[in-house]
Parts: C-alpha cells; sequence; structure tokens
C-alpha cells in the first residue's frame, strides 16, 4: 500500500498487530499452543485484507511485504508473555475498536485507489475490517461478530460510507480518512462503553 498517507500506514501496521492480538487472545481462552497462537494471530490480521484484495483483484498485500504477518506474530507473542487477565482484556477491546476503524479506511482507500466503484468500495472497507475476526470466531468456536446485536459491523459501514462518500466529492484523503475513522471509532466505541444495539426484528407484533 504504498499510496497511503503516512498516518495511515501507521494506522495500517497498528491494525494489523491489535486484530493478530485479538485472534491469539481467542487462542489464549482455548488454552492452545503457541504455534496456534501464532495461525490465529495471523488468521486474524491480515484475513480481512486478503479477501480485499482477492476480489479487487490485486496482489496480496502481504504476500511481498512479509513484515505484516511478523507484526501478526509479535501480536500474538505479547498476548503468550504478558496473558489476558481481565483489565488487559478490556484495553485490547478497545484497540480492537481503533484497529477497525483504522481498517475500514484502509480497506476503502485501496479500493477507491484501484478504481472500484463506490459502492464495492465501502463493502471492501467492511470486510477488510471484519473478515478476519469472523475466521477467528469460526476457529475458536465462539459467537460470531455477525451474531451480535451490539454494533460491530455497523461502524464499519458507516466509516466507509462517510471516507468514500467524502472522496467521491472530493475531499482530501487527509480529511475524508480521519473522518471516517472517527466516524467508525465513535459507533464503536459508544457500543463498548454503552451498550449500543442494532434494533432487532420483532418477530411478533407489538401489543
Amino acid at each position: 500500500m504504498d499510496a497511503l498517507p503516512l498516518s495511515l500506514t501507521v494506522l495500517d501496521y497498528a491494525a494489523v498487530a491489535v486484530f493478530g492480538a485479538t485472534g491469539a487472545l481467542a487462542a489464549a481462552r482455548r488454552g492452545y499452543d503457541i504455534v496456534t497462537f501464532g495461525f490465529f494471530a495471523a488468521v486474524t490480521g491480515v484475513g480481512g485484507g486478503t479477501l480485499r484484495d482477492l476480489l479487487i483483484g490485486a496482489p496480496v498485500f502481504w504476500v511481498d511485504r512479509p513484515q505484516y504477518i511478523l507484526v501478526c506474530l509479535a501480536g500474538a507473542l505479547a498476548i503468550w508473555i504478558f496473558g489476558w487477565g481481565r483489565g488487559r482484556e478490556r484495553l485490547l477491546l478497545w484497540l480492537d475498536a481503533v484497529g477497525m476503524a483504522a481498517y475500514t479506511v484502509v480497506g476503502a482507500l485501496k479500493a477507491v485507489s484501484l478504481g472500484v466503484n463506490p459502492l464495492a468500495a465501502i463493502v471492501m472497507g467492511v470486510l477488510t475490517s471484519t473478515f478476519g475476526g469472523i475466521i477467528r470466531d469460526v476457529l475458536a468456536h465462539e459467537p460470531s461478530v455477525l451474531l451480535r446485536r451490539e454494533l460491530t459491523v455497523s461502524p464499519a459501514l458507516a466509516g466507509a460510507a462517510l471516507f468514500v462518500g467524502l472522496d467521491a466529492i472530493g475531499a482530501p484523503v487527509l480529511v475524508a480518512g480521519p473522518a471516517g475513522f472517527l466516524a467508525a471509532l465513535v459507533m464503536r466505541g459508544g457500543a463498548i462503553q454503552f451498550g449500543w444495539q442494532a434494533p432487532a426484528f420483532r418477530r411478533t407484533p407489538p401489543a
């Protein structure tokens, strides 16, 4: 992703590291060995970006940049060494929110920069920031993020849509990027702090 501004490049690596750590955390909860820690971390960290690149026909980003895998493994090693007590898990939840917001913008930006249409670029932003977590949950036999009423996918959708919308009207990346990032982070942060949830479908009409 050579076209990324430096600030977004830093966020990109930070997001991969945090997602990698959440993958290792899922392995920790199951008591797996250190090799599985690394596998969970790598799959979670690069899973969303891999799917995005395959769908838009771009070279898979980590194949020529092995430092992304190394960053995932570093996140796994940190969990292995320092553990995952309740306080650290809460911190990691917030870091995961930051990573999700960053990956939302990075994913949408890469799609836009390769000429993908705006609607598909929004979808790419959402996939980039959520698909790794979906794979992690499947591997760890945990409820998928898609099945939680707590806002998880919606913040990514809002952030990607705002970024792509601003880009479409000519806003510079250094304006559209932070705007999309903050929109996603505020919504996800509200879900973590205040329990914001999406409305559920009512199977029976109200009395």
